[in-house]
């Protein structure tokens, strides 16, 4: 690839989308596994260019300025005071509630405009994906003028936070008599607990993509604790964090993810290297010994021991030897820029590594044990631990990001289909994009070309476990598939939603249900096939397909053992499915 030019698969375009689509993701698959999304560099550098300057220094600069602390280039002077770091948990909600940070951009199928979220939620009668439908007050699937100020009044709330200046504390006084800066007020952050949660009882959109599963609970945490339960509470979440992100990668989706994402990723420039994390580049596409040691050796089991030995270690050295490792950790994360671009995230969690741990050991009265009362820390950690717990036995009750199985490549996914000449009719939808294909052609591609380049995504799909079921489902469901348009959701729902970060409940039937309000397809135009999590020890995904006229017209299962051990371009046919209930005169509806 260049650094201004994007590389595409060595097929002509023209003959590209005549193939059948099985061959198409053949095709795909083996590029991606060479040259990834085969994005130009220059796009790279302005993701680099966004962390350190949008994200790092002027974050940073903004929590010094407002807390009577020095430049940001005096980093010896400001790296370890409590308010920097509670004014970075606060920016990086603010970027992410924004759609500035995370999924935002090309990398995350945006290109105009490259951010979602505010040019969405900010704009009445666009989408909104209510969580619980049990909730009094939030009937309904559209944004009204009542949810656009009650999510500017969050930014507000933020913004109020960031820049008014800190307050003493005993606690604080007492665990650092020279401290000047303070912390911030615990007043100012009860407007955005509060708005946070109230937009998210309206709308799990806002709420995931501010990363309220994780950034809620130090919001609450800066609010209630003193000074030294605090920062214990804050090494919990972030272990608690590390930890249940470590034991979702156990299974057999994980090594999955490995190999594509390397493969994406522009530190890694040598083909060859690449080619090693799939078992015979390019007649097997299945991980290879490679990335399986390289997902649980250097991945899952550090992940897990290295967060308890920081949790519990007294030894100084020992400590540091542990923190460098997990900002290490996440740098490596960020050097593969993953599809939904959480840059962000793992910029914080490198920092807060080093901030929690080494600017406040355990040797010195910030230990686990030093919890007042001690039976505290348990209450916390049972609450910390309520949604990863629940999430993984029942994944169909709780989002992928709440579960705490990030990367851990068991999602709840889909892949969409359009009879030829239909994918228009989602530009009647109010949203703030034009679908992806129309941004590519306006962009300046020609037609083929776009056409090409945007299957990359269900290339990339196909290399993941689900995608063997997903496409399993197409092929044995949907007889002229090969003649049909067809999407990754993930990136689809991007543009409808102005976000998604992998999570397939942002795009299932209510969400068909509300685009299909707008677009109004006839029935077989729109054909969807969709899959829930695998549950802790199941063995098996719950599918379904869904029309886009008729709703839900087919439920069923899939072993997971049987969509890992086939290529992703399926050439053994269909893997089995196994179904619960079928619609009466399914396949008239998607002849």
């Amino acid at each position: 690839m260049g650094f201004t030019q994007p590389q595409f698969p060595a097929v002509d375009p023209d003959e590209f989308v005549q193939m059948p689509l099985m061959e198409r993701m053949r095709i795909n698959a083996t590029d991606w596994a060479e040259n990834g999304f085969g994005s130009p560099y220059v796009l790279h550098v302005i993701y680099l260019m966004k962390i350190v300057v949008l994200y790092s220094i002027v974050g940073v600069s903004i929590a010094n300025a407002t807390s009577g602390l020095p430049a940001f280039w005096h980093v010896a002077e400001w790296w370890n005071e409590p308010i920097v770091y509670q004014k970075a948990i606060v920016w990086t909600v603010l970027l992410e509630s924004l759609n500035l940070a995370g999924s935002w951009g090309p990398l995350a199928g945006k290109l105009k405009p490259m951010t979602g979220g505010i040019l969405f939620w900010a704009k009445v009668n666009t989408i909104r994906m209510r969580p619980w439908k049990w909730v009094p007050g939030t009937n309904g699937d559209r944004r009204t003028r009542f949810d656009v100020t009650i999510y500017v009044a969050f930014l507000a709330s933020l913004v109020v936070a960031l820049v008014a200046p800190g307050v003493a504390s005993d606690g604080l006084s007492a665990a650092l008599p020279d401290n000047t800066s303070g912390l911030i007020n615990p007043p100012l952050l009860i407007a955005p607990i509060t708005l946070l949660i109230l937009n998210g009882l309206r709308d799990k959109v806002i709420f995931l993509g501010a990363r309220g599963e994780q950034y809620l609970p130090a919001l609450i945490i800066f609010t209630i604790f003193p000074f030294v339960n605090m920062i214990i509470a804050l090494k919990l979440l972030i272990v608690t964090v590390w930890i249940c992100a470590g034991f979702s990668k156990f299974g057999k989706h994980f090594s999955n993810v490995v190999s594509p994402m390397v493969s994406n990723s522009p530190s890694m420039p040598f083909k060859a290297i690449k080619r090693k994390f799939y078992r015979d580049f390019p007649r097997d596409l299945r991980p290879s010994w490679v990335a399986h040691v390289m997902a649980h050796v250097g991945g899952t089991i550090p992940e897990i021991v290295v967060p308890l030995i920081l949790f519990f270690s007294t030894n100084i050295y020992v400590t540091i030897a542990a923190a460098l490792f997990m900002v290490v950790f996440h740098v490596f994360i960020i050097s593969t820029f993953p599809l939904a671009v959480p840059l962000e995230w793992n910029v914080l969690f490198a920092y807060a590594a080093i901030f929690l741990f080494i600017g406040f050991p355990n040797s010195e009265g910030f230990a686990p044990w030093d919890m007042s009362p001690a039976w505290l820390g348990l209450v916390v950690l049972a609450a910390l631990l309520f949604f990863p717990v629940l999430g993984n036995l029942r994944p169909d009750k709780v989002s992928f990001l709440p579960s705490m199985r990030q990367y851990a490549g068991n999602w709840a996914s889909a892949v969409w289909s359009f009879a030829p000449g239909t994918e228009d009719k989602l530009n009647r939808v109010t949203k703030s994009a034009k679908n992806q294909i129309d941004q590519f052609i306006e962009a300046g591609m020609p037609k083929n070309l776009a056409e090409l380049h945007l299957q990359r995504t269900i290339g990339w799909r196909t290399l993941h476990s689900q995608a063997r079921g997903l496409f399993s489902l197409l092929l044995a469901r949907v007889p002229d598939i090969d003649s049909r348009d067809v999407r990754e959701a993930e990136f689809l729902c991007n543009s409808v939603l102005g976000f998604n970060f992998g999570d397939g409940h942002m795009h299932n039937e209510d969400f068909v249900h509300a685009v299909q309000d707008e677009a109004q397809f006839e029935p077989g135009e729109c054909i969807i096939a969709w899959v829930e999590s695998e549950a802790i020890g199941s063995g098996v995904q719950h599918y379904k397909l869904i029309d886009a006229a008729l709703g839900v017209i087919e439920t069923g299962t899939w072993r997971v053992a049987d969509a890992v051990n086939e290529q992703p371009w399926l050439p053994n046919g269909p893997i089995p499915l196994t179904v619960e209930w079928a619609r009466a005169a399914t396949a008239a509806s998607v002849s």
